[in-house]
């Protein structure tokens, strides 16, 4: 159906500071989404605390308010706002600020202020919420539908945690409701550890609540970002899998688009199941987030979680794909069906289409442990990186190269660079553990001779993606063997489709050749750059407004 006219002032809610877990993704989505309300004729009031942000430009909304987000302020917005039919809001949307907005968005729901100042939410309703942030609450809606979880109890007390953990049974995660980034969430390998993990996510969680569930520790993690329609359309936008097993935060996992290692099968089953999950989740139209552990021996699927909102990945699936899930989610917010909105790449076919990828994406997440002196650099549930890098390639291993160069710590390339080797027996040990640094000790194994079963077994990472890295460190072997002078044009053409930099290479064969002088040898073979398209659907419809990525093809 066509836009709903009665929507003429809507409220967006910012996500406010920029914190881990949370911060320019969300600035990103409520840019998107006040460009396209605005686009349909429609008044946009934003509030957000954080004036550091590109949606409290003056010109992104035609009023903005930098208050602190609290539900004081957002009343005082909408009493200042009813004086006057031309600025009367009559709807908010909650979607585009993170947990931040969605807690508010429950809390102004609880306090009756919609009711009282005639204001409906759009892009989500307050069941939606309920169901996918109160954890007991999602656990028995996934048993209804059918659909896989861990093994789970929710406590509201310290007692209530410490009965239902003995009653489940070690390894444990502690997941505590209603926050953002793995706040308070933590792992639990054995009774030392519980008093103190039971404490922080009690303590973490708005409603003092947590869920005990069993660890799928191994298990594989896939996301999946889709939207929905009034007429109860669903599109698959992408399928992010994680690089590292179950234990480590999304945030803080290295991410490839599309997924590398889901047989059709259980990508068939995962698709199903989300699209399953999204239609009875509550009656709204707009973006979702669903997330899913895998075993990668049964394939068995099991459901983490459901984000009734964008998500921190929309923004890493708007790039990788091509396709504005904001910009989207925030039009079929206010009334419009997916058939009835343009492909904005192509600007003929609809948005009511599944993007197809002919590349691949690389997100690598950055830390700065070296600011927080003291901080415990291992990974775990709790998000700690302070921003992410995205790259693509045609494969795996040019895209992983290309990560690894923009991420401004001295690595050119998937190398280790200005660290000293440890033997094979230290390096497993140290790989056993969730560092920062793990995609550069595989290498350094890989480059020393140990075997990628060995490595799989002591990271739980699977093992094609081991044998991708392989391959990076097959040619590095090679190269190694020759001068500027001497390098074969086929091992050049090789090394650079698989994203080795030419600094990356004047450093590996230590002939005193700078990246200058294997730039001007690379150009005299004719072995240059050329530039493939983002073009949403692997070049099956012209695309009118394109962006590229280089390669080596």
């Amino acid at each position: 159906m066509p836009k709903d006219n009665s929507i003429k002032n809507v409220l967006i809610i910012g996500s406010g500071p920029i914190i881990i877990g949370q911060a320019c993704e969300f600035d990103y989505a409520g840019t998107q989404a006040a460009t396209s309300l605005r686009e349909e004729g429609i008044k946009v009031i934003l509030i957000n605390s954080n004036p550091a942000t590109i949606m409290t430009d003056p010109m992104m909304a035609d009023k903005v308010y930098l208050l602190p987000l609290t539900i004081e302020s957002i009343e005082q917005i909408l009493d200042e706002n009813n004086a006057s039919d031309e600025w009367r809001i009559d709807s908010v949307l909650p979607t585009m600020g993170g947990q931040t907005a969605l807690n508010l968005c429950k809390e102004g729901d609880e306090l009756g202020i919609w009711e009282k100042y005639g204001v409906r939410l759009i892009g989500v309703d307050i069941k939606a919420i309920d169901k996918a942030e109160d954890r007991e609450k999602f656990r028995l809606w996934m048993i209804e539908l059918g659909v896989p979880v861990a093994p789970s109890k929710t406590a509201n007390s310290f007692l209530e945690g410490k009965e239902f953990a003995q009653d489940i049974g070690f390894p444990l995660v502690i997941r505590p409701s209603f926050t953002l980034g793995g706040t308070g969430g933590s792992f639990v390998h054995g009774k030392d550890q519980l008093d103190e993990a039971l404490n922080i996510g009690l303590s973490a969680s708005p409603m003092h609540e947590v869920l005990v569930e069993k660890a799928l520790l191994g298990w594989k993690e896939f996301e999946l970002e889709l939207l929905r329609d009034s007429n109860d359309n669903v599109v698959i936008i992408c399928t992010v899998e994680n690089f590292d097993p179950m234990g480590i935060h999304t945030g803080d996992s290295i991410t490839v688009a599309p997924a590398m290692t889901l047989s059709d099968t259980a990508f068939q089953k995962m698709r199903n199941t989300a699209i399953t999950m999204m239609r009875d989740l509550g009656n709204f139209a707009g973006g979702c987030n669903v997330q899913f552990a895998l075993n990668p021996l049964t394939e068995e699927i099991t459901a983490i979680e459901i984000n009734p909102r964008v998500s921190r990945s929309s923004a890493l699936a708007s790039k990788a794909t091509g396709y504005p899930i904001a910009k989207i989610a925030a039009k079929l917010a206010i009334g419009y069906n997916l058939d009835e909105l343009k492909n904005q790449i192509t600007k003929t076919t609809s948005a009511y289409f599944e993007p197809a990828l002919d590349y691949v994406i690389v997100k690598i997440p950055r830390w700065n442990f070296d600011k927080f002196k003291g901080a415990d650099d291992t990974l775990g549930l709790q998000m700690k990186s302070v921003g992410e890098v995205m790259a693509i390639g045609r494969s795996f291993p040019e895209a992983i190269q290309k990560a690894c160069q923009s991420l401004e710590n001295e690595a050119v390339g998937l190398g280790y660079y200005g660290k000293s080797m440890m033997y094979s027996d230290e390096l497993i040990e140290y790989l056993k553990i969730p560092k920062w640094d793990r995609i550069f000790r595989i290498k350094d194994a890989l480059m020393i001779g140990v075997s990628v079963k060995r490595i799989c077994e002591s990271t739980g990472i699977d093992r094609w993606f081991i044998y991708q890295i392989q391959k990076i460190c097959n040619c590095e072997k090679e190269i190694v063997k020759y001068d500027l002078e001497s390098l074969p044009a086929d091992l050049l053409r090789e090394a650079k489709q698989l994203g080795f930099g030419d600094e990356q290479l004047s450093r590996i064969m230590k002939d005193g050749s700078t990246d200058e002088d294997l730039y001007q040898k690379r150009k005299s073979l004719g072995i240059n750059r050329v530039f493939k398209m983002v073009d949403t659907c692997s070049a099956e419809f012209e695309a009118k407004t394109p962006y590229f990525y280089s390669t080596f093809e």
